[in-house]
């Protein structure tokens, strides 16, 4: 692991903190106690009330989806349990896990299942990640991805700020290991804190997307994201972009935006040449997250999408089910 740098206290606060800096956690969530669910040093994050009475059972129709079954899904799940790899489909609770696993795909998740940061909408567990990198896991990524005869594998992780390089070293061996496989790959990184290098790290293994996702408008970010700032992750695209990489974002609707807030982002989007941006209806995953604030209809989705390519986005995914990976063979 590397070593903390020390930062000079006259830094600008617009700067990216270092790791180990005391303002890591915007928002400190109290730990689970013994009544918990068993796991110590994990955090549970604050219980929201629900003004606009939204349950989370109580989906639209346009919302259903078909349980996980199948050939296909069962060999993904052993293929992933026999490698001790974790899925953000699983981890993240994503409602199209049965569709995608049914057809042989999955998103896997490096550099752990626990997360450094506290998200309101997330359902990956936030606490301190174990100490150091499983150097092994590259390899078993690619073990299983070609086991599963990929052309097209989708890699995400966790959040890793209490490391300096944020895990990359690690996203881009596992680049390396599946494009040695002859398969294309897109990864969804963590914004590494704003830091180049960590960045740099991950361009120079040549993903063939570079996805990277703002996930709401600026303006709910304090509740959404508390630990994360828009102007940051537009940032890290930025970079992407003048790489030369493919580059993609998403954002979630129905967490109290307004249509013009999202057409802002389009623009934003279009400002830093992005080519590929998702759209999809943000759904509780559980009590202690975020209400849903705003089921947005079908039509909204398909407006979405026009609006989005006319300004100059190259591809929209935008539906109620679109989710980061959601089609991604079809972005490359």
């Amino acid at each position: 692991m590397s070593t903390t740098e020390t930062r000079d206290p006259d830094t600008s606060e617009n700067e990216p903190t270092m790791p180990g800096d005391t303002d890591l956690g915007a928002v400190e969530p109290d730990p689970i106690g013994p009544s918990g669910d068993g796991d110590p040093g994990f955090v549970e994050l604050p219980v929201v009330e629900n003004t606009n009475k939204n349950k989370r059972g109580e989906r639209p129709e346009w919302l259903r989806v078909s349980l996980p079954q199948g050939e296909s899904y069962t060999e993904v799940r052993q293929t992933v349990e026999d490698h001790d790899l974790h899925t953000v489909c699983e981890s993240a609770n994503c409602p199209n896990m049965g569709e995608c696993w049914s057809r042989g795909t999955a998103t896997f998740m490096i550099l752990g299942d626990v997360c450094t940061r506290s998200c309101g909408f997330c359902a990956v567990k936030t606490g301190q990640p174990q100490d150091g990198l499983d150097w092994d896991e590259p390899r078993r990524v690619a073990d299983a991805v070609d086991k599963m005869d990929l052309d097209h594998a989708v890699i995400t992780s966790v959040n890793r700020d209490e490391r300096e390089d944020g895990g990359a070293p690690i996203f881009a061996e596992v680049i390396e290991r599946i494009h040695d496989l002859g398969a294309t790959c897109e990864v969804l990184t963590p914004d590494f804190r704003g830091m180049r290098d960590p960045c740099e790290t991950v361009f120079e293994a040549e993903p063939n997307i570079f996805n990277h996702n703002v996930e709401t408008v600026p303006s709910l970010y304090r509740r959404v994201r508390p630990q994360a700032d828009y102007e940051r992750s537009l940032k890290v695209l930025r970079w992407a972009k003048e790489e030369g990489l493919r580059t993609k974002s998403g954002i979630m609707v129905g967490l109290g935006e307004s249509k013009e807030e999202v057409l802002e982002i389009m623009e934003d989007f279009v400002e830093i040449g992005l080519d590929v941006m998702t759209i999809g209806q943000y759904m509780q995953p559980t009590d202690h997250h975020l209400p849903v604030e705003e089921w947005v209809e079908p039509e909204v989705f398909d407006w979405y999408k026009e609006v989005g390519e006319e300004k100059g986005i190259d591809h929209v995914e935008s539906s109620p089910l679109t989710r980061s990976s959601y089609h991604a063979e079809e972005h490359v």
